[in-house]
């Protein structure tokens, strides 16, 4: 098996400071309380980052999709994006860092005066995590590709739970990735309540059909940066890109298949449901793609911090 976030081992993990509500904490002592809105209800919202060059890549829309889940989670992080994509910044330079490193940002309502899920017995501001670790993707990964197995936990509707909330309440994408790991594949392919394909377990994911990408329509999904920055790359550089409702049967039919994600790019997936996609090895879309990527990541970097 090769998850989409397998990633190297380093060493320097082991003395990492980690970012609690400003306050830096070696990673053994980094904690937060058992009343905290996060542990007790998974109350909360969080953002995958990266850090090229010294750089966060599109931290503005990071930004942007974190106050909009705030917002509808009535949720007030007590600072400003400027103060917290400061705080993003003091934390991996306190770590002398760099470069090859993945950010999760975590903010919860706060602590609770009690277990309970009333947000009125929040008792404190919210609380807000920032672990920064050194992790590469697995270089292998590009040639080896990812399987995906479609699993029968769906992404619902929004007035169930909005999809398109970065929510620490993970529970419906954590039964996909178990099926699909106890199937023997690397990612859980999810459908929407109409049976069309919606998304993985943790990534987004397209096919390659005839020249077209296509992905799904975005109403059952959380639109990901990575995806909308792979849409937008086709549309600029005249690739015809649909976002679309279509089967688990013509994701089998596809010449190429790929997953996106911030932490890996793009990762070509050569098998679903033990059917194998176009020739079975990393397609020319999927090569393309990812040296336009790779430039929309340099050209990020070139701009400096904000």
């Amino acid at each position: 098996m090769g998850s989409t976030h397998t990633y190297q081992q380093d060493p320097r993990n082991a003395d990492i400071e980690i970012n609690i509500n400003g306050e830096l904490f070696h990673r053994d002592k980094a904690v937060v309380s058992v009343f905290d809105s996060g542990f007790i209800l998974g109350d909360g919202i969080w953002e995958g980052l990266r850090l090229h060059q010294g750089v966060i890549p599109f931290l503005d829309r990071h930004m942007r999709r974190l106050w909009e889940g705030a917002k509808a989670l009535d949720l007030d992080l007590g600072l400003s994006k400027a103060e917290l994509q400061q705080r993003l910044y003091a934390t991996v330079d306190a770590n002398s860092m760099n470069d090859h490193v993945h950010i999760r940002l975590m903010v919860s309502r706060g602590i609770k005066a009690t277990p309970y899920q009333d947000p009125a017995v929040t008792i404190s501001g919210p609380t807000i995590v920032i672990i920064p670790e050194y992790k590469n993707p697995d270089p292998g990964l590009n040639d080896r590709g990812v399987n995906l197995y479609t699993v029968y936990v769906r992404r619902g509707y929004a007035d169930v739970q909005d999809p398109r909330i970065n929510s620490h309440s993970k529970l419906n994408c954590i039964f996909g990735c178990i099926q699909a790991a106890k199937a023997g594949a690397d990612e859980a392919l999810m459908l929407d309540p109409h049976g069309h394909v919606a998304t993985c377990n943790s990534t987004h994911f397209f096919i390659v059909r005839e020249g077209e990408v296509w992905t799904s329509s975005g109403d059952y999904c959380l639109d990901g940066i990575t995806r909308r920055n792979v849409i937008n790359l086709c549309k600029q550089n005249g690739i015809p890109v649909y976002e679309k409702n279509f089967s688990v049967m013509q994701a089998y039919g596809a010449d190429e298949a790929f997953v996106t994600g911030t932490f890996a790019g793009l990762t070509p997936v050569l098998d679903i449901d033990g059917r194998t996609i176009g020739e079975g090895t990393r397609g020319p879309m999927v090569d393309r793609l990812q040296a336009l990527y790779r430039d929309m990541i340099s050209a990020e970097c070139d701009r400096g911090r904000p």
